[in-house]
Order: structure tokens, then C-alpha cells, then sequence
């Protein structure tokens, strides 16, 4: 909503748009934490889907909100060919090539050594895509150009792979309570992450680093630019 903002339109313009993300998003959470992926028992200071309903109402209800995802958003406000390239970018993001492909790896390389460049792959993956998915589809309904569908691209990009890392830190440094989800969970599993592979320190550093990228592509947009720059500053400094 603060990207359609950022290239001229209206958040009311985009309101279903960013409904249907967070359907994706939270189809997403739900599978996440099912016993075959992360087996997590807390979500939001509540039990998970699959500890409340059990596991088979836990994956229908992950698989209809994905579906639903795609009916809301192609009913979407709009010139026919923004809402055909909006549901285009949130199934790109949301496939193999996007948050289910950065799942895939993240699993696999569970227990395994990874490298840097793994490390960043998954993490543009899993949480990069979504969120830049959401930037692109906000410019794109906005009624922004190409050139700020693409920095705003930029910006999620950087802003997602901030969000990930600092949250690949608080699982390493928080308390359940603090969180509201499990916490210690990625180093008991053996999960790649930013501070198994760089350390708390450089971890934090490349989260910032992240954050200050996404704030110099803010800076190229008309309009809420301090919003946008105030979303990267929050998503390295939150506490939960």
C-alpha cells in the first residue's frame, strides 16, 4: 500500500492486492510450521494451526488461502494488464523460483554446511520474493512506470533479506516470550542461517547493511520516501 502510495496512487487503490499477499503470506507461516517442515507449536503468542485443528485442517486451510490469494487478487482494481503482470509477480515469487523453491533449500540444507552465496539464495528466496513481490505489485497498481516497478523490486529485495536476517537474530538471541514463537529453534535444528554462518556481529552488519540499500532505492521514489525508509529502519530494529 505504501508503494502504490510511493509512485502517485492511492493505498485504497490496492487495498484487495495487499489482502492477497498476506493470504500467501499466511498460507506460508502455516505450512511453515507443520511437524514435515518445522514442527513449531507457537505462532503470534498462540498455538499453531496444526496444534489447535490438527494437521490435515492445518493443510487445507494453508491450501485455501493460497487459492483464495489468486481470486482476490486478480479481482483486483486496475488496467487488465497491471492486474495480469500483479498475479504474474506473486506467482513468480511464490513458486519454485520464489518462497516455496527458498523452503525447498532451506530444508535441505538443514544439518549440511552451506556457503554464503547458498545462504543468500535462500534467503532472497524465502522471504526476499514475497516481499518484493508486494512492493512491485503496489507500484504496479499504483500506476507506477517501469523504472519504479524495478526500484521498488530493489527495495523489497533488500528490505525482505534485512527482514530475514534480523530475524534469523532474533531466533538466536530472543526468549518465546519475546517473539511470540519458538526461539533457539533455527540452532537446534541445524538451520543455515546469517549467524551460524557469519556470526551474531556480522550478521547484524549484513542486516543493516541490507536495510541502508533499500533506503537509497526509497530515495529514488516522489512520494513516501520516509515511509519506506522507516519500514527498513524497523525491519532490523524490531524486537519481535
Amino acid at each position: 500500500m505504501v508503494c502504490a502510495e510511493a509512485v502517485g496512487g492511492t493505498a485504497a487503490a490496492v487495498t484487495d492486492a495487499a489482502c492477497a499477499v498476506e493470504m500467501v503470506h499466511a498460507f506460508s507461516l502455516i505450512h511453515d510450521d507443520l511437524p514435515a517442515i518445522d514442527d513449531d507449536e507457537l505462532r503470534r503468542g498462540l498455538p499453531t494451526c496444526h496444534v489447535k485443528f490438527g494437521e490435515a485442517m492445518a493443510l487445507l486451510a494453508g491450501d485455501a488461502l493460497f487459492s483464495l490469494a489468486f481470486q482476490v487478487l486478480a479481482s483486483a482494481r486496475g488496467p487488465l494488464e497491471s492486474v495480469l503482470a500483479a498475479v504474474r509477480k506473486l506467482a513468480q515469487a511464490t513458486g519454485s523460483d520464489g518462497l516455496v523453491g527458498g523452503e525447498v533449500m532451506d530444508v535441505l540444507a538443514e544439518g549440511r554446511g552451506v556457503d554464503a552465496d547458498t545462504l543468500e539464495f535462500i534467503h532472497i528466496r524465502k522471504t526476499g520474493a514475497l516481499i518484493a513481490a508486494a512492493c512491485q505489485i503496489g507500484a504496479l497498481l499504483g500506476g507506477g512506470s517501469p523504472e519504479q516497478v524495478d526500484t521498488l523490486r530493489d527495495y523489497g529485495e533488500h528490505l525482505g533479506l534485512a527482514f530475514q536476517i534480523a530475524d534469523d537474530l532474533l531466533n538466536e538471541q530472543s526468549t518465546p516470550e519475546q517473539l511470540g514463537k519458538a526461539a533457539g529453534s533455527d540452532r537446534a535444528r541445524n538451520k543455515a542461517t546469517y549467524p551460524a554462518l557469519h556470526g551474531v556481529a556480522g550478521a547484524r552488519k549484513a542486516a543493516d547493511g541490507h536495510a541502508l540499500k533499500a533506503i537509497e532505492a526509497a530515495r529514488k521514489l516522489p512520494h513516501m520516501v520516509e515511509q519506506l525508509e522507516s519500514l527498513a529502519t524497523f525491519a532490523v530494529e524490531r524486537t519481535r
